[in-house]
């Protein structure tokens, strides 16, 4: 039997012990924080500052951040864009989380398929990036009313962002479901989360003092244990700072970077410095030119600020798709709504491509690696197919024949007040209100966001924040007047955000007279809209359509479904669903010509393609394999 006496062999003991010391040598020199997964890695203090540094156990940590939004990217495509993250040079992914999306109705929670939070941050942990998290509960975002549930406008008295009862009581709820899911993803218990933000931007708010302290405290008591932070702009960093957070900074030029740290050293003292938003381009509104950064801009800013010793997110690395009628708008002199795409001209194309940003960051962010960077993963492929002709129609008036009954109301209700959706109001898309007038004459209200005025089933103008009155024409008899109200998306930034309600806002008058009796229509558009539009209620289209309509065609597609954009040229305004999926708001005025249709969306053979459109229909859809936002075209 083989045994080990170490007294008698002096000179392996020697060399087990030189292994020892040279094993020990080698690993101190290895950054196995990059090489072994993060569940496996010691974590006990967290991150935490130390003078101008931040530090991640006993080690100085510059955080390089991005942002992708898991709401604006299919599932299937987390791990494609986060492994692009990671092959630019990045450690950190920092993401929203949209209440009015995990909420949608009071009570009722979702945080499943592409809402899958959980699952998101644990992609992050595989491919080994630390997560910052924003849970709001305002998210700004460019987000339906900045990501706040909408149903919290039933209370006429709503203050929003605010320690008014009606709003904590409902942020304490969301909170207790949300923690419960993002507590045990801490750093300090084995996760990769090692920051959470408290709010966003409330400075340039800053309507309640004692409203972020109650946040931070609503944060901690539900166990959040790792750092918190705060994020303001130019507007509001002065006001923004909350005691034992860290204040950091969101800008687009270098000229703010100088004036924002300097105002941080007065704030806070010396403190490490971060860059939580670093615009890398910047949203676009329907009716605007579609923004863009020069790519040199970026990398010099970018530059700038890890020169200046700073810690950076990019906001965006990967903007993604306003899919659905998420998208949020901005209301200060004349309301913009915003667009469907998301691209933001950022880091990554709306459907995942590289950029010359990227290719120029990937090598600024490679030379603080310290290790070389993993390659960059191939590109998601795109397809041109061939033209969808739709087949089938239906006008909106017939539809009305199939749809649930309507709501009758005295005086006209708004949008989130109606009787639906187990009592919450509903949401997005669009409201029919119909009555009945005898006369002629002056029509005018208060119409949010955009209103067609219908004599039975004749166009006759808009109402809108532009045009709050309008000619009733002569008319014999009864006539039933009819509104279709759009909500183009909630404001998601500035003072107004409590006044958000989309409809019929107060009464509608025909010659300072108000109108009563209403019928009003639920147009949410969803699933279950679509689901009472069974094949024999649609007809084939007629030469000349009665509009609005909705139409139907169907989208071949090869052995290998790809991704592609839709671009409907000849067709005015409306909303597009393929296979049960919104792909969103489609519009002529611009930029946006082309909406992004993910590959996994679609099926081998025949897919389902519906339109809804207001106002005048083309013959085709076609398809493209690059996207257009106006003029200003990609360049990569």
């Amino acid at each position: 039997m083989l045994t080990w006496n170490l007294r008698r062999r002096p000179g392996r003991t020697l060399g087990l012990v030189l292994l020892l010391i040279l094993s020990f040598l080698v690993l101190r020199r290895l950054n196995w924080s990059t090489r072994l997964p993060l569940w496996l890695q010691p974590q006990r203090l967290g991150l935490r500052t130390k003078g101008p540094n931040f530090m991640l156990e006993d080690s100085t940590f510059q955080i390089f951040g991005g942002s992708v939004h898991y709401f604006r990217v299919p599932k299937e495509y987390w791990r494609d864009r986060l492994l692009k993250m990671k092959a630019c040079g990045l450690n950190t992914l920092t993401t929203y989380v949209p209440w009015n999306l995990h909420e949608p109705e009071r009570g009722k929670f979702d945080f499943s398929g592409n809402l899958d939070l959980v699952a998101f941050i644990q992609q992050a942990a595989k491919i080994g990036l630390w997560v910052i998290l924003r849970p709001g509960p305002y998210i700004c975002s460019e987000i339906d009313l900045g990501g706040l549930p909408s149903w919290l406008l039933q209370d006429p008295n709503m203050k929003l962002r605010t320690t008014y009862h009606g709003f904590t009581k409902a942020v304490d709820l969301y909170f207790d479901h949300l923690m419960s899911k993002v507590v045990p993803l801490q750093y300090k218990h084995g996760g990769p989360i090692i920051a959470v933000q408290v709010e966003n931007e409330y400075g340039s708010y800053n309507k309640d003092r004692a409203y972020m302290p109650y946040i931070k405290k609503a944060l901690e008591d539900r166990g959040i244990i790792e750092m918190l932070l705060t994020s303001d702009n130019k507007d509001g960093l002065q006001n923004g700072v909350v005691s034992g957070v860290l204040a950091t900074i969101n800008l687009q030029s270098q000229q703010e970077l100088k004036a924002l740290n300097s105002i941080l050293l007065s704030i806070q003292g010396i403190q490490p410095k971060m860059v939580m938003e670093y615009w890398t381009g910047w949203f676009d509104s329907w009716g605007g030119p579609h923004n863009i950064l020069d790519s040199s801009e970026v990398f010099q800013t970018v530059s700038a600020i890890i020169k200046a010793g700073s810690s950076i997110n990019l906001y965006m690395f990967h903007g993604g798709t306003n899919f659905g009628f998420i998208n949020g708008a901005m209301h200060f002199n004349d309301y913009k709504a915003d667009v469907t795409s998301y691209d933001y001209d950022a880091v990554l194309t709306e459907a995942g491509d590289y950029t010359a940003k990227y290719t120029k960051l990937r090598d600024l962010f490679g030379t603080f690696s310290g290790i070389p960077l993993p390659p960059p993963p191939e590109l998601t492929l795109k397809m041109t197919y061939e033209p969808m002709r739709p087949s089938f129609y239906i006008s909106l008036w017939d539809a009305l024949l199939y749809l649930e009954e309507p709501i009758e109301s005295e005086l006209p209700i708004n949008m989130e007040n109606l009787p639906v959706n187990n009592g919450n109001g509903q949401a997005f898309g669009y409201i029919l209100y119909e009555t009945t007038i005898f006369s002629s004459g002056v029509l005018s209200g208060n119409v949010r966001d955009r209103g067609q005025v219908f004599l039975n089933r004749i166009f006759i103008g808009f109402l809108d924040y532009k045009t709050t009155a309008i000619t009733i024409p002569l008319t014999q008899g009864y006539t039933t007047l009819r509104i279709l109200v759009e909500n183009r998306g909630r404001v998601n930034y500035g003072n107004n955000i409590d006044t958000q309600r989309k409809g019929l806002i107060g009464n509608l008058y025909l010659d300072n007279d108000p109108l009563k009796k209403f019928r009003i229509y639920s147009l949410d558009m969803t699933k279950q809209f679509f689901q009472r539009l069974d094949v024999d209620k649609w007809s084939f289209i007629p030469k000349e359509p009665t509009f609005p309509a909705f139409f139907l065609g169907a989208l071949s597609v090869g052995i290998y479904p790809s991704d592609t954009f839709l671009k409907l040229e000849g067709w005015t305004k409306g909303v597009v669903f393929v296979n049960d999926h919104n792909l969103g708001r489609y519009w002529n005025i611009g930029p946006q010509e082309t909406l992004y249709l993910p590959g996994v969306w679609l099926d081998k053979g025949l897919n389902k393609v519906i339109i809804f459109e207001e106002t005048m229909a083309g013959s085709v859809v076609q398809s493209t394999d690059t996207p257009y936002l106006g003029r200003n075209q990609y360049v990569n």
